[in-house]
């Protein structure tokens, strides 16, 4: 190894090392924090809200050095990536800090302890956030993708959690033994540790990108269409989305009173228009491809789909589109025209819909 090749190893050490020293201080501090919150220690809550200081100035030095590293050495390939990389990591790192202080200073306004219920979902979500966050930041200290892709895909599965904890925590309002200031302070607590989870999936991007030049691959939207029958507007919905947006999107469709089959006039109109439909079927809403909450989007025609579920999924959006029904009669001389006034707005609005999703480019 050359002189200048051992000042770059010497350099990229130093950072590593630095990296390493915030990543631990801050697992430490959502320990903390969580502790603090618990139990009721203001002290431990404070010195959070303290350190979280010294955390920034530690991410500024660190900034400094990635800087400086690119100045000296003007490095490329796998030498430019993990600077990149480190300067993303400091980011979400800080913003991580700033969430446990937010933690910590909602925890010394509590005017007594979360109720048990409360308290156990506190625990146990913060156990998962902890987990997640601790392989995330393993991954990238140790420049392992596997495991970067693994933590990844089980922070998915902390929305799944924070529904469940927000549901009680709601039923917990509605018993009326708490100060209004408390719910809003642990619904705050509840948000923090969701979005720390989130800032583990972008640590273990930044991990891939380091070690193999893997971007983060654009969303793939699951999209439900929904009517009454899902005999018509809904199913050419279904198709138009599957056949322009197919790299884009997941879509569905679905009726909550289905139609008993499907007229094969509009299997006709939909294969003279180039599309050919993945099933001859009306579906019922209650048994679509995937569970109502883990729809990105549901789109309703003709009525309101939230009149037919239990409850609106959290992160769920829902829209609703003046869409016209369908011909009464696709036998009748005016059913063409009809279901291409339909299948035009719909390409409009799908487009429109996709576009709001993914941007210009979208496929």
């Amino acid at each position: 190894m050359t002189h200048y090749e051992q000042r770059i190893e010497n350099d990229l050490s130093q950072i590593h090392n630095n990296v390493a020293t915030v990543a631990g201080t801050i697992q430490q501090a959502l320990k903390n924090a969580v502790h603090a919150l618990l139990t009721g220690n203001d002290d431990l809550a404070y010195s959070v809200v303290l350190g979280d200081l010294s955390v920034n100035r530690a991410i500024r030095d660190i900034d400094r050095r990635c800087h400086a590293f690119v100045a000296q050495h003007q490095p490329s390939a796998g030498h430019l990536r993990r600077i990149s990389s480190v300067l993303r990591l400091e980011i979400e790192l800080e913003r991580i800090g700033d969430y446990l202080a937010s933690i910590a200073r909602e925890a010394v306004q509590l005017s007594e302890t979360p109720p048990d219920s409360v308290g156990k979902n506190i625990d146990f979500l913060a156990d998962q956030v902890g987990k997640i966050l601790q392989d995330a930041i393993k991954s990238f200290l140790d420049d392992d993708p596997k495991l970067a892709r693994t933590t990844k895909n089980a922070a998915y599965e902390i929305e799944r959690t924070y529904e469940s904890t927000f549901t009680d925590l709601l039923n917990e309002g509605e018993k009326g033994a708490r100060p209004l200031r408390d719910l809003f302070a642990l619904l705050i607590v509840f948000n923090r540790l969701g979005r720390i989870a989130d800032q583990s999936k972008n640590i273990c991007e930044d991990t891939l990108f380091t070690v193999t030049g893997e971007t983060k691959q654009p969303k793939v939207y699951k999209i439900l269409f929904v009517d009454e029958k899902n005999d018509c507007a809904t199913q050419i919905a279904e198709t138009i989305g599957h056949k322009s947006f197919s790299d884009s999107g997941e879509f569905d469709s679905a009726g909550w009173n289905p139609a008993e089959n499907i007229d094969p006039a509009l299997l006709g109109f939909m294969e003279r228009k180039g599309h050919v439909p993945d099933s001859a079927v009306a579906s019922s809403l209650m048994s679509t491809a995937h569970e109502i909450s883990d729809y990105h989007v549901i789109v309703s025609f003709g009525g309101n789909v939230l009149d037919h579920i239990a409850a609106a999924p959290f992160h769920t959006i829902f829209l609703s589109w003046d869409i016209a029904p369908g011909p009464a009669d696709l036998g009748s001389s005016n059913a063409e025209k009809e279901l291409e006034d339909i299948y035009n707005e719909l390409v409009r609005q799908i487009s429109n819909l996709m576009i709001a999703l993914r941007g210009e480019n979208v496929d």
